[in-house]
């Protein structure tokens, strides 16, 4: 599949993917233009010609595999396109959380091959994970993760959904080698970059990581995986969602407040996360309860803390895996930094072996 494929931008596929919305009307010819930097895949807007006035949408995005090779293997390996189109057709109509609609939803398991057909949110403004974003617009977003997390918590039925629960133990411990193996190339590529008592952390954890990543009480819920602000689209009009949530391509069973914890420990800088996070907190703690989540303040803290190394792991594993870009080596130390300060910050190290 390539980044404009003919197939998908024929009014004759547009039309057989929006179905009743068109109404009578008829989709004359299609625009397409490629939006976005993601390194996982590539998107691509859609904006049809219609021969009468109709509320179908104006503009559509569909999203396909990435053009680079290293990018679309590693995707395959991690189930990457599959899990987001799963998510799509089998939990996010079930989820009050504010994802993009989705009008099509395609995979072949035997090419890897995707595709998403879904709303273009031209209201929402990307988050910059360089930049941070302010402490309104963090609570603005830790608002929503009650609205993902509270519907299934508890919800053990998730386990049997192999392409969503994959922590079983065997998984855990194959999934912490992998991981390690890669920091020597995360080491050697960032070094200097990093604070040293960062980087200190950094390999410390991927020494104990086995341990620490079996080590993760339940209940479990839906969880984002990579809940930060690239992934995150405010509202710049009245009208607009708050926040609208994209790139599910690492949804997964799993502690719920892990969310909570890596959002917070990258999308704030520094000095505005010391001083709101337990607002923050506190805040994601009482949406839960009003949800009927019987989640106690204690130890809603307690895993805040522990999953502090979330996001450094994901930095050191994500650097490694999909193609180098200058912003991409800008984004994974920026995240390193950050979480491993926030760790630092809440003596995590507690929880290593």
């Amino acid at each position: 599949m390539t980044v404009v494929d003919a197939r998908w931008v024929s009014p004759e596929w547009l039309e057989d993917a929006l179905g009743s919305t068109l109404g009578d009307a008829q989709v004359v010819s299609v625009d397409a233009t490629q939006i976005g930097t993601g390194q996982m895949a590539t998107c691509v807007r859609l904006v049809p010609e219609y021969d009468r006035f109709t509320s179908a949408p104006a503009s559509l995005v569909v999203k396909v595999p990435a053009a680079d090779p290293s990018s679309r293997t590693t995707a395959a390996a991690l189930r990457s396109y599959e899990i987001e189109v799963r998510f799509y057709r089998e939990l996010a109509p079930g989820l009050p959380v504010r994802a993009p609609q989705c009008y099509r939803a395609e995979f072949d398991p035997a090419t890897t091959d995707f595709l998403l057909l879904l709303e273009d949110i031209r209201s929402g403004r990307q988050g910059d994970q360089l930049a941070g974003c302010t402490p309104d617009e963090a609570a603005v977003a830790i608002d929503e993760l009650p609205k993902l997390h509270a519907p299934r918590w508890g919800d053990t039925s998730l386990a049997a959904l192999d392409w969503l629960h994959r922590n079983p133990p065997e998984g855990v411990a194959m999934s912490a080698m992998f991981i390690a193996s890669l920091f020597p190339g995360f080491r050697d590529r960032y070094e200097g970059r990093i604070d040293a008592d960062v980087m200190a952390l950094a390999e410390r954890l991927m020494a104990g990581l086995p341990a620490y990543l079996a080590d993760r009480a339940e209940p479990w819920t839906v969880t984002h995986g990579d809940y930060r602000l690239d992934n995150l689209l405010f509202a710049t009009s009245p009208e607009a969602p708050p926040v609208a949530v994209v790139d599910w391509q690492t949804v997964v069973y799993g502690p719920g407040v892990s969310d909570v914890s890596y959002f917070v420990g990258a999308g704030l800088l520094t000095d505005d996360r010391r001083t709101h996070e337990r607002d923050l907190v506190q805040q994601y703690h009482a949406g839960l309860t009003a949800a009927g989540v019987p989640l106690g303040w204690d130890d809603c803290w307690e895993q805040y803390r522990r999953y502090t190394f979330g996001g450094l792991i994901m930095a050191i594993a994500a650097s490694m895996l999909v193609e180098q870009t200058d912003r991409g080596d800008d984004m994974f130390v920026a995240m390193a930094q950050r979480h491993g300060r926030h760790a630092l910050d809440l003596d995590a190290t507690d929880f290593l072996p």
